[in-house]
């Protein structure tokens, strides 16, 4: 089974908010691999349905380099994201994990990526899987 693994930290709502509407897309023919920095956030992706789930960085470290796509916020390739709880050793693991990685462009950093549109979390996910992921989930 193919596997996409969603990585959030802090409160896990940005998570949550992707694997919601990323399951109903799927319709089961995905495993969604819920991953935390913490274990709160883990905990709130998988109330929102995600099928497995594993917090802190050896989780993390150990997972991502089996995923077939990885789903987050940009800062989950950053050392020291997310108030320090993105760990180097997260973010390298991540960044050279072989899966595909699709970043949406938020951030709590001092970082902005230039060129890109803003637009809301929802309309984000929802181009996320029209755009992005519909031939994955076929």
């Amino acid at each position: 089974m193919r596997k996409i693994c969603v990585i959030d930290g802090q409160g896990g709502g940005i998570g949550s908010a992707i694997i919601k509407p990323l399951t109903a897309a799927a319709g089961g023919s995905i495993e969604i691999v819920a991953l935390g920095t913490n274990a709160i956030a883990t905990a709130q992706m998988l109330k929102a349905r995600a099928n497995r789930g594993a917090s802190g960085e050896n989780a993390i470290v150990c997972t991502v380099p089996t995923a077939d796509i990885i789903i987050g916020p940009v800062s989950i390739i950053m050392a020291n994201a997310m108030m320090g709880e993105l760990t180097p050793a997260m973010a390298r693991a991540i960044a050279t994990s072989p899966a595909r990685k699709l970043l949406l462009p938020l951030s709590q950093e001092n970082i902005e990526i230039v060129g890109l549109v803003q637009a809301p979390l929802p309309h984000l996910i929802d181009a996320l899987i029209d755009e992005n992921l519909k031939s994955f989930l076929e």
